[in-house]
């Protein structure tokens, strides 16, 4: 028994590796935090050369061709048919969804009143993952959790003068489908591997995202600059398929809870990337929020 209690304390690598794979699953889970905190910026941009369903519908589906030429160069089998029903939902609310409705609200908002709206995202995906995993957190994970949105909501409240909008009801949208999808995708990803979960996802959409993008393109007009082409590049390729690879893989090494907490910090860096990339300006209440957040991200990670 000694020999062997010394043999396992002697192993640095069954003593280092949950940790090491939490560590990484930690980083991969930023990774993609800061990859949507551009989302809004980008898609702000793209609505300068596209109309909305046309920059929903061609970044579907040029995320497609990439993340399908990367499944059929690698050669990877079909997914199991007890896979579909999770992928649908990852296409319904991740692929389709999201993009949609955030599209349609910024017809109207701006990116950083959307940007702290969808801040309530962590607590709509933690919800969600307790109801779909069976997970269940601790009551401290919980009351920081709804400290950071009850923040941001605050803070959301503050800037729209108290009266919500139509715009406000598609990011309120966008949320619930959303969460659904990281959900399905988090738990997709322990069986299967991150980019491959949303490789199907955006390949099942494409028998909706081709017709939908000519029929779009062929009603709405399209006014090519450099802020368009390269919002468009960005959403499909860093928001749609890059950065839910690495997202879905931080979920699957860290658990869907405590990555959904990441995210808290989504809405303040898309605040500094639409002053950097769009000009607009926000009070001294974004500081405030930002202290709140980061310390509620402390506490749920330690949790």
């Amino acid at each position: 028994m000694r020999a062997q209690s010394s043999a396992t304390a002697a192993s640095p690598i069954a003593v280092s590796a949950p940790r090491e794979i939490r560590g990484l699953g930690t980083v991969q889970a930023a990774l993609g935090v800061v990859a949507f905190s551009l989302t809004f910026p980008a898609t702000a941009w793209g609505l300068e050369s596209f109309g909305p369903w046309s920059l929903v519908a061609v970044r579907g589906v040029l995320a497609a061709l990439v993340a399908g030429g990367c499944l059929l160069a690698l050669r990877v089998r079909l997914p199991a048919r007890r896979h579909l029903a999770g992928l649908a939902v990852v296409a319904a609310g991740v692929v389709l969804g999201f993009p949609t409705l955030t599209t349609l609200a910024l017809q109207t908002s701006t990116t950083a009143h959307a940007a702290v709206v969808v801040g309530l995202l962590p607590l709509t995906t933690a919800v969600f993952s307790a109801l779909r995993t069976g997970a269940r957190p601790s009551r401290r994970f919980w009351l920081a959790a709804v400290a950071g949105a009850a923040a941001v909501l605050a803070f959301t409240v503050g800037q729209s003068g108290g009266a919500l909008t139509t715009a406000d009801g598609y990011l309120f949208g966008a949320l619930l489908v959303c969460a659904a999808g990281y959900t399905e995708g988090g738990r997709l990803a322990r069986v299967m591997p991150g980019w491959q979960v949303i490789g199907w996802a955006l390949v099942l959409c494409l028998p909706l995202t081709v017709p939908a993008a000519a029929l779009a393109l062929s009603y709405e007009p399209v006014r090519l600059s450099a802020h368009g082409v390269a919002g468009l590049v960005w959403v499909a390729l860093g928001s749609q398929f890059l950065g839910l690879v690495v997202w879905y893989r931080g979920m699957a090494a860290i658990g869907i809870p405590r990555a959904s907490q990441l995210q808290l910090a989504q809405p303040l860096l898309t605040l500094v990337w639409s002053a950097l990339l769009l000009g607009e300006h926000f009070t001294v209440a974004a500081p405030l929020t930002a202290l709140a957040v980061l310390v509620c991200i402390a506490v749920t990670q330690r949790s």
